[in-house]
């Protein structure tokens, strides 16, 4: 279990650390340093098939508490494991926040604090209602987690010829591509609480807000879970 919990830890870091980096150094870029939606949305797509190849083998690259807790549902995996890994990625994720916080705190001027936290309503990119980022949350995460439970069935095509993990990368790009003017995209309460904690001091109200980051996915994810656990999903030969 430590080997999987650091593996995890250095997963979720790395999600963040390049993630939220992409947004935060790419969106303060000018000319050809910056970039657009299009352009973070892969880095976190990247990230996570980077870390797919890099961790799955040790820990199945969750990297993400609503990724452990839909494995959890669909039966693939114990408690005591589900619970071990949520505590590395949000220490993981903690420590990617803080990492962004140094290399941002060397910056001379522009820079307003931001770590690229989640958010919703007035004045939060595309102004959009807490019910709106709530069902956004849920649903996308749903939408993830099917995407995970699906192509690592034993019998996926992509999962014998080990393509699972750009599946599930590019399938967290076009998340990102729908759903970046909606609430920044979390889908993951590791990668929300890191960025809210370490930038609390400049933005206390993501770090209100960051209860819908938590319970969106983790309804969307326990719904995937449940549709595999009870076979509505799951492969006859999985």
């Amino acid at each position: 279990m430590l080997k999987k919990q650091i593996a995890e830890f250095i997963g979720t870091f790395a999600l963040v650390l390049i993630g939220c980096g992409a947004a935060v150094i790419g969106g303060l870029g000018t000319g050809a340093t910056a970039i657009d939606v299009l352009g973070i949305s892969f880095a976190f797509g990247l990230a996570i098939v980077a870390m797919a190849y890099g961790i799955g083998p040790v820990s199945g690259c969750h990297v993400n508490p609503a990724v452990s807790f839909g494995v959890y549902m669909a039966g693939r995996m114990s408690l005591s494991e589900m619970i071990n890994y949520a505590i590395a990625q949000v220490l993981g994720a903690l420590a990617g926040a803080a990492v962004l916080y140094i290399i941002m705190s060397g910056k001379a001027a522009g820079w307003n604090g931001g770590l690229g936290q989640n958010g919703w309503g007035a004045g939060y990119l595309g102004n959009y209602n807490m019910l709106s980022a709530f069902v956004f949350e849920a649903v996308a995460t749903f939408l993830f987690l099917v995407c995970i439970l699906g192509v690592t069935q034993k019998s996926s095509p992509l999962h014998i010829r080990g393509l699972a993990g750009l599946a599930i990368g590019l399938t967290l790009v076009a998340i990102h591509i729908v759903g970046i003017n909606v609430t920044g995209v979390s889908v993951n309460p590791a990668r929300s609480l890191g960025p809210a904690i370490i930038g609390a001091g400049s933005n206390p109200g993501a770090l209100a807000q960051v209860w819908l980051f938590i319970v969106a996915p983790l309804v969307g994810a326990a719904v995937a879970g449940l549709l595999f656990r009870n076979g509505t999903l799951e492969a006859y030969d999985a």
